[in-house]
């Protein structure tokens, strides 16, 4: 009797009013689980067109890329601007192994759930994966190859974009160096659009170019960038430890111009951050306009529209700006948008793709987005620089822990990717987990500290006990979650996340009462306010490079921006071998750097590089492809 009722829901649950007509897959489960390259390829997807269908897009708001993937244009939110947002939930994580713990399997399983199984309206919206992690030690992410690698060339637009600043930066030095001031303007009849916006901010207000005063001409001509001051660097979607610290300008051609210079990884660039954290084309255009690259020899800043490059760096991005819709395995739209790293960037997919997916799944609906690494990372961000721009507030924490990082944290052996995991990862040790689960504590006291329900989701592994998970799940609710329930998704997919998802929708109706973390006064406060409540740092210390950047940037203006912490995910504090919650220590701040098109400023904590370096083996030797086929290789 229990079963007819419960199908009898289900059924009228699926043809509710306002309730999506999707055709969704059902999976054939084998056991043992198979490959993850055979799931791939085994699997069929509808094409990407029907499901824009489904979920309510019209076909003039859509830009096919193949048959299963598409970018969604804007105007798809401007048509459902007055409809009610759904329900907003962010997936994170305790601090993790080097392996990771399951965050955006857990993301799609949970979303499989809601929409394969409960019938809900629901989205996934998550980062597209940098090229780096792909080739190098990480692998890749939970679907195909292209998502892993091209996808619809969004990582490659960000790249030119970024390279052509880091361009006009070291150009425009060279001509002002080699260069009268009237060279610019010899032949010219009128001014570009850009040009004239540089006249105006000078409180220049002409035209013509051959009215202007020989002063007028040198104010417009120079920007006399000190090279010693330049913040901008030349980016590349490759780890390569060799790009670290360059020279550039050796050639006889340069004229002895050289400077020490880097390569940042692509997705730690601030037009990444941009893209993430943009609202409309409009406020991309400003954002990127707004982008400081260097200061002046006066000390002023100067921006990528000082430079004249804003409106081609749009040209660049604009179809970037656009989300992309791709598919679960179980057929549930996934938007794929923005890849920032979490550790040396804000680490969260976009706010156009979150704020459409929430109209689209309506008032009823949900849309769940994952933050990178750990709660005192990724969520952290998401909450204090995400939110805070996009104005949309969560109504759900899920936060993923599992029993081989418990033990981690609890004293156990080293945990190495590549390598075997040693005998007490594998074999029951409750006295491990249960000391291993002050990490998970402190991640549900980070999460709690925001004024949002957290639903701890247990990712279980076939070597787990269910003693072991019952003990973190018995924990977890004694310690301030919400609920907290194993979930089996990876070997079962949205069934395996039922109870996580129901977990979800009672967590969302409860009480909330949402706040961010500081005020955006005082630099140096809102780094110790993060150090000290979110890592449990005892005090913070700014080295002199981080003191005398805390106070230019004040000066100019920036002091009032979020703080974006670069540091280690793989510790509360700035040691990745500290395990556990740390304590007694202090944070040390070498350096600060300024975002602000994108709009916060980002520390770098300890050793914090922004480049990452292959490993001894990395992915890149499994890859391969087939002639005959053309069928991808080892992308797994």
């Amino acid at each position: 009797m229990q079963s007819t009722v419960e199908s009898a829901k289900r059924f009228l649950e699926k043809f509710k009013p306002g309730k999506w007509m999707i055709e969704y897959n059902n999976l054939n489960l084998k056991t043992p689980v198979p490959s993850d390259i055979d799931i791939s390829r085994s699997c069929k997807l509808k094409p990407i067109g029907k499901l824009a269908r489904e979920i309510g897009l019209l076909s003039e708001e859509v830009e096919l890329y193949g048959e299963t993937k598409a970018k969604v244009l804007l105007s798809a939110l401007e048509r459902l601007r007055h409809r009610p947002d759904g329900k907003y939930v962010v997936v994170t994580g305790i601090t993790p192994t080097p392996l990771g713990e399951g965050k955006s399997t857990t993301t799609i399983g949970l979303v499989q759930a809601l929409g394969a199984h409960l019938y809900q309206n629901v989205f996934a919206c998550v980062r597209q994966p940098s090229q780096g992690p792909t080739f190098g030690i990480k692998g890749t992410s939970e679907t195909g190859p292209w998502f892993n690698l091209h996808l619809t060339g969004d990582i490659h637009a960000i790249t030119a974009a970024n390279n052509l600043v880091a361009a006009a930066i070291d150009a425009r030095i060279f001509h002002e160096l080699t260069q009268t001031d009237k060279v610019g303007l010899n032949g010219v009849r009128k001014f570009s659009d850009i040009q004239i916006r540089r006249l105006k901010r000078l409180g220049i207000e002409k035209t013509d170019p051959t009215t202007l005063t020989d002063e007028e001409i040198n104010r417009f001509a120079r920007l006399d960038i000190d090279p010693e001051t330049i913040t901008w660097q030349r980016v590349l979607d490759t780890n390569d430890r060799f790009l670290r610290k360059i020279t550039i300008g050796q050639a006889p051609t340069e004229k002895g111009h050289t400077r020490t210079a880097q390569f940042d990884i692509s997705v730690a660039s601030e037009i990444m951050a941009v893209l993430a954290l943009t609202t409309s084309l409009e406020d991309m255009r400003e954002r990127l306009g707004k982008m400081v690259v260097a200061s002046s020899k006066k000390g002023e800043p100067v921006s990528a529209e000082d430079l004249g490059v804003s409106g081609a760096l749009t040209v660049l991005m604009k179809d970037a700006i656009k989300p992309n819709l791709m598919q679960t395995l179980e057929g549930t739209p996934v938007f794929v948008h923005a890849g920032p790293f979490a550790n040396i960037a804000h680490g969260n997919s976009s706010i156009l793709a979150d704020r459409i997916a929430l109209k689209l799944v309506g008032p009823e609906g949900f849309v769940v987005t994952e933050a990178g690494f750990g709660a005192d990372i990724g969520m952290e961000k998401f909450f204090n620089i995400k939110c805070r721009y996009s104005g949309l507030r969560p109504h759900v924490v899920v936060l993923v822990a599992t029993v081989r990082a418990l033990k981690m944290h609890g004293g156990g052996p080293t945990v190495t990717a590549g390598l075997p995991l040693p005998k007490a990862y594998i074999e029951e040790n409750l006295e491990l987990v249960e000391k291993g689960f002050s990490n998970l504590k402190k991640q549900i006291e980070n999460a709690r500290m925001f004024g949002i329900p957290v639903v701890v989701a247990v990712n279980a592994f076939k070597t787990d006990t269910e003693a072991e998970l019952d003990l973190i799940s018995r924990l977890s609710r004694e310690h301030g979650a919400f609920d907290a329930v194993k979930c089996t998704h990876w070997a079962e997919g949205g069934k395996g996340a039922l109870a996580l998802a129901q977990a979800v929708q009672r967590a969302a109706q409860a009480p909330s009462s949402f706040q961010l973390l500081y005020d955006l006064k005082v630099v140096e406060d809102k780094i110790r306010i993060i150090a000290q409540k979110i890592y449990g740092a005892d005090d913070i210390e700014l080295l002199p490079e981080a003191q005398h950047k805390a106070e230019v940037y004040t000066k100019q203006g920036f002091g009032n921006l979020p703080i974006c912490m670069a540091k280690t995910h793989l510790s509360l504090s700035h040691n990745p071998e500290q395990k556990g919650v740390p304590t007694g220590f202090i944070l040390p701040i070498r350096d600060i750097r300024a975002s602000v098109g994108a709009g916060f400023l980002y520390p770098l904590v300890g050793t914090m590089s922004t480049m990452p370096g292959l490993p001894t083996r990395p992915c890149f030797y499994d890859i391969d492809l087939d002639p005959e086929t053309e069928q991808v290789n080892g992308l797994f």
